[in-house]
């Protein structure tokens, strides 16, 4: 049998963990497994920028013609710190060193260069950029897949490093092209390939995916080999509810589930996998197994294809605090047909998606997130709709494979007026497997709690 397994950055920052409990378990399913690593815990903001706060990291610097050097050479410390972190495990300094030493050293080349080239004004700003942020992102998973490979060799098992990022070729290829060419003739059955999370490309993987290419990466290898299984480790359980905010005594693990659910928490921002890494898997009828590094004997939540409980329930409450309500109010809304195809096509022109649309008959509301709210956006809509409306909120979902039974939207609107909740905006669909509400931005985690003990706690039984 032949898995492909995916390892987050925490899990990775605790690699001890990993190899007890993921990679040398089993004496005999060493072999035969294929690991897409992501960069130690950390690692890819302060290359980028911090993905929840925005701080800036090397990315951010160069891009605003800031010290970058220096920044670069902080981080290089940094990563020879997590090397010697690793030296007891059986990692060789010297080499581990000489490795992020001399990638570190041709990055900076690299970016000087582009630095020149942005000074002189003969190409697009943009495309270099975008270059740049390409090959800083590359590093973090180089530099924790060579140590991984080094450490399994010391452990005597035979591991071998496919480096994706293809940062001493100038291939032509494409993503899909560069990891069929890597895997052509590879024995996956006799070794342990690590494959770096991060995956070079003509097209550029994270033009359209930023920073869930290392999933994408996960993804593409899966259908690239038939796996028979793929597996995603990460330092949680898929629960009913964030174990940060509910305890984790209250968390319930989901078990089973399909890909439908896996969008609808993908759109709300709790991702089990990046939706366009996803779909491939999902179409090549490949199943994912979540599972948690620390808790190697739970059996983790299964997401297939075909999945649907047999018995009504709510498996998953979540949503996010970091979204904006626009309400678009103008009295020639009602009767006219293709009305909201105007307010798409400004939505389309300021690159904005929304998770929600509510409307009535001359109102519409789209619940978006805060950082696509720009003062153009709003001002546009400002120019063509009578009253436009921005209101800070928070939006706290419902899901689950099989919730169409009587009584659930009331249920869950009972447990949100009995903590004196109100509900601002509600949707949902005739498929049945979300029901979104949007509330006040403060009333989030409280929304959370209680619906988590009313549905999924304490769940109603379906007639």
């Amino acid at each position: 049998m032949i898995s492909v397994e995916k390892i987050g950055g925490t899990s990775m920052s605790a690699f001890e963990d990993v190899l007890r409990n993921i990679m040398l378990r089993d004496p005999k399913r060493v072999h035969g497994r294929v690991y897409v690593v992501s960069a130690y815990a950390g690692v890819t903001n302060q290359l980028l920028e911090h993905k929840k706060t925005g701080e800036p990291g090397v990315y951010a610097r160069f891009a605003n013609g800031a010290d970058y050097v220096g920044a670069l050479e902080k981080l290089t410390g940094q990563l020879k710190e997590i090397n010697a972190g690793l030296a007891p495990l059986g990692l060789d300094l010297a080499r581990a060193d000489g490795f992020i030493e001399r990638r570190m050293r041709e990055l900076r080349a690299y970016l000087d260069s582009m630095r020149h080239v942005l000074a002189s004004g003969y190409l697009r700003r943009d495309s270099v950029l975008l270059a740049a942020r390409e090959m800083l992102a590359a590093i973090g998973e180089a530099h924790s897949a060579f140590n991984s490979v080094e450490i399994l060799k010391a452990k005597g098992v035979a591991a071998s490093l496919m480096d994706l990022t293809g940062f001493d070729d100038d291939e032509p290829f494409t993503i899909d092209e560069r990891i069929h060419a890597s895997f052509k003739g590879i024995d996956l059955a006799h070794q342990v390939v690590v494959v770096t999370g991060y995956t070079k490309g003509v097209e550029g993987i994270m033009r359209e995916f930023d920073r869930g290419y290392s999933e994408v990466t996960f993804s593409k290898v899966a259908v690239e080999i038939k796996a028979d299984e793929a597996v995603i480790h990460k330092e949680f359980h898929l629960s009913s509810a964030d174990p940060q905010l509910v305890g984790a005594e209250n968390a319930v693990v989901v078990g089973m589930t399909n890909y439908d659910v896996a969008d609808q928490l993908a759109d709300v921002g709790m991702e089990a996998i990046h939706p366009k890494a996803a779909k491939p898997m999902e179409l090549a009828g490949i199943a994912i197994r979540l599972k948690n590094t620390f808790e190697p004997d739970h059996p983790g939540t299964l997401i297939t294809k075909q999945y649907v409980g047999k018995q009504a329930r709510i498996e998953i409450i979540a949503g996010s605090p970091k979204v904006t309500a626009v309400e678009i109010h103008d009295p020639s809304m009602v009767g006219t047909v293709g009305f909201d195809y105007g307010v798409m096509e400004l939505f389309h022109k300021h690159g904005v998606s929304y998770i929600l649309k509510a409307t009535n008959a001359n109102s519409i509301t789209h619940v978006v997130w805060d950082k696509s709210v720009s003062a153009g956006f709003v001002e546009e809509l400002e120019n063509a709709y009578e009253v436009v409306t921005a209101v800070p909120s928070a939006i706290v979902c419902v899901i689950g494979t099989n919730i169409a039974f009587p009584g659930v939207l009331a249920r869950a609107t009972a447990a949100l007026a009995e903590n004196r909740i109100n509900v601002n905006a509600v949707s949902q669909s005739l498929r049945q497997t979300s029901i979104q509400f949007v509330i006040n931005r403060d009333d989030y985690k409280r929304a959370v709690v209680a619906l988590n003990s009313a549905l999924c706690l304490n769940p109603p039984v379906a007639a």
